[in-house]
């Protein structure tokens, strides 16, 4: 019994003295809260180390996200936390469609994500009118080798139509066939964005109508902000490609573009976007730079299956005067 008392006494002891210092600490400016583990009794504290032990471990042998981290510390960011494979609360796909602004993030080691979609597109200049229709817009983005690694491949139908003085001239058939790969660079830390790289190209395996006949390769660098949380985002995208005109000739093609995204509910959101499409080098006076606006929504039917619809206006003379179009993701 006596011993007994004398371990109440002491246990006691401890507790106010860490409640003292912690009071001294909080005073002097330096907030320091007790930890539950002070206020246990002695045979405790060891076993729940070991587990927080055992915890801290598993964390750290947790793959990377991303290929660099920002030196600028571990902030908390939502899902978003620096440098650190942590899961998100609710895992749901993320999609390069609808809008020209690709995602920063990849699907996942393990992971295969299936999107597609069609575009009608409507233009008329200089007594030319045309009409195209694009489908099935197939991008299969997969998974591989690590969390931040991602192989990327696509594949579209075109079907364009152009009336010129009474004559009209139809061209059907297969598009060059995309390949890429997508490589987490960071995740979003302060002011610092979330950011990819995509390294990409064309290869000629296209109806000879509407093939380049040559390898086209481009890289793309996308970059993005989680302001609010589920509620706003902020996003945008750099990339040249290398490209050939009417006439021939090789040039530089630079697109960029600014999108902002609104969760207006759990399942559904939209967006609002700007892209311009700049044509360096270019000799042919069929070609000038591109200025767009657009917008749409998306629904989350699932967690991995995702639908959309979309709508955009050309801005210039050299733009499309109008496309819109519909689609859908998922993930496996």
């Amino acid at each position: 019994m006596a011993d007994t008392w004398k371990d109440m006494l002491k246990d006691l002891r401890i507790r106010f003295a860490v409640l003292a210092l912690s009071m001294l600490c909080m005073a002097a400016g330096c907030a320091v809260v007790p930890t539950r583990n002070a206020f246990r009794m002695t045979d405790e504290p060891a076993n729940e180390k070991k587990e927080n032990d055992k915890e801290e471990e598993a964390k750290e042998d947790e793959p990377p996200k991303t290929l660099m981290t920002w030196n600028v510390g571990k902030r908390k960011n939502g899902d978003r936390e620096n440098g650190e494979a942590e899961a998100p609360e609710v895992d749901t796909i993320e999609t390069d469609r609808p809008d020209f602004t690709e995602a920063s993030t990849t699907v996942g080691k393990g992971r295969i994500q299936l999107e597609s979609g069609y575009t009608f597109i409507r233009d008329r200049t200089a007594g030319t009118r045309s009409i195209a229709h694009s489908y099935p817009e197939l991008l299969f983005r997969i998974g591989m080798f690590a969390e931040w690694f991602e192989l990327r491949i696509g594949q579209n139908w075109g079907h364009n139509t152009s009336t010129t003085g009474g004559a009209t001239t139809i061209t059907h058939g297969a598009d060059d066939l995309y390949l890429g790969v997508k490589l987490a660079l960071t995740e979003q830390a302060r002011i610092f964005p979330e950011s990819a790289l995509v390294l990409q190209m064309t290869v000629p395996s296209g109806h000879p109508a509407l093939s380049a006949n040559q390898v086209l390769p481009g890289f793309n660098y996308l970059y993005g902000w989680d302001v609010i949380k589920d509620r706003l985002t902020l996003g945008g995208s750099a990339q040249v490609n290398r490209s050939i005109d009417d006439l021939g000739q090789h040039y530089a093609e630079y697109a960029q573009s600014a999108t902002v995204g609104v969760g207006l509910t759990e399942r559904i959101a939209s967006y609002t976007e700007w892209f311009a499409i700049y044509h360096l080098g270019t000799i042919s006076p069929n070609v000038g730079t591109e200025h767009y606006l657009n917008g749409g929504f998306t629904y989350l039917f699932r967690p991995n299956i995702q639908f959309d619809v979309r709508a955009g206006v050309g801005l210039n003379d050299k733009a499309q005067d109008l496309f819109t179009g519909a689609g859908f993701a998922v993930r496996y």
